[in-house]
């Protein structure tokens, strides 16, 4: 299925095979799409269009509710439902879906949050701390899962999740405190998979090193994901910020999104420097996904 193009004059065409001419035409739409965001890389990324993206993907109703993004190594792009165990992959460079796959038969349902890929197996964040701990499945597959519970739903409601190949650690962005102790304060926890205590130790950033001079009233981030150059941790959050972060937790920056993000829900960096972020629906009416210059 081919991705509609708010950047391109050609525009959406219908996926499927109904004949080969136009199966052709999809195919060299797709290869000038590439050919169109290997050029614009290859462009300076000058202050005066500092925000303006390298594509923009309108999705398909099926991704209303897009959630969490993971970017694996060689360049794979999953997304997730938020209420169906059900992951898709996403072509990014050309604007396609590859495949999908779901988490059990029938799909496992609950409140998805986040999406992430490790060396031996890819996770799905529900809100309440739970885990679920699957492979990649070819499409159309219905893939077996494990559940692990970190018993962390009363303290915290999480919104985002990724893998930090330095500590060999997920980390799992809490959107909303709920621990008295560590309200006011931006938290991310850390927990090795493979841990049968799950436990956990935490990061805690007060939320005016982060703010600023911010008119955001507040912090609830929707994503995580590790800048591939520093190891620094990159978030978005409910507030149309971006942020970045060391490991230690000083703050590199903190910024507004462009008011083009309605709902920015998800976010990935590529290792040749493509900023990739998610937006739900929302009062927008269309789901998006937006390719940026990095940093």
């Amino acid at each position: 299925m081919l991705l509609a193009t708010l950047l391109s004059p050609s525009g959406c065409r219908p996926g499927g095979s109904r004949e080969a001419k136009m199966a052709a035409r999809d195919s060299a739409e797709l290869a000038a799409r590439a050919q169109r965001l290997d050029s614009a890389l290859t462009r300076p990324d000058t202050t005066k269009h500092k925000d303006a993206p390298l594509a923009r993907w309108l999705l398909p109703n099926s991704l209303a509710e897009i959630s969490g993004l993971a970017l694996t190594p060689d360049g794979k792009l999953f997304a997730h439902d938020d209420n169906v165990g059900r992951i898709v992959q996403i072509d990014y460079r050309r604007g396609s879906i590859v495949k999908q796959f779901t988490l059990g038969s029938p799909p496992v349902r609950g409140d998805f949050e986040g999406i992430t890929w490790t060396p031996s197996a890819m996770y799905l964040l529900a809100s309440n701390g739970k885990l679920l701990e699957f492979r990649e499945g070819a499409d159309g597959a219905r893939v077996d899962y494990a559940v692990f519970d970190l018993h962390l739903g009363r303290e915290c409601e999480f919104e985002g999740v990724a893998y930090e190949p330095a500590s060999s650690s997920l980390l799992l962005a809490c959107k909303t405190v709920y621990k008295a102790s560590l309200q006011g304060s931006l938290v991310i926890y850390r927990w090795k998979p493979g841990d049968t205590s799950t436990t956990v130790t935490e990061l805690t950033v007060p939320l005016e090193r982060i703010i600023g001079s911010h008119n955001w009233g507040g912090l609830h981030p929707t994503d995580i994901t590790i800048e591939p150059s520093t190891g620094d941790y990159v978030l978005v959050a409910k507030e149309k910020a971006l942020i970045e972060l060391t490991p230690k937790g000083d703050v590199v920056f903190a910024r507004k999104l462009h008011d083009r993000h309605s709902q920015p829900e998800g976010v990935a960096i590529s290792k040749d420097g493509i900023l990739l972020i998610s937006d739900e629906a929302g009062k927008s009416g269309t789901a998006a996904l937006t390719l940026y210059h990095w940093p």
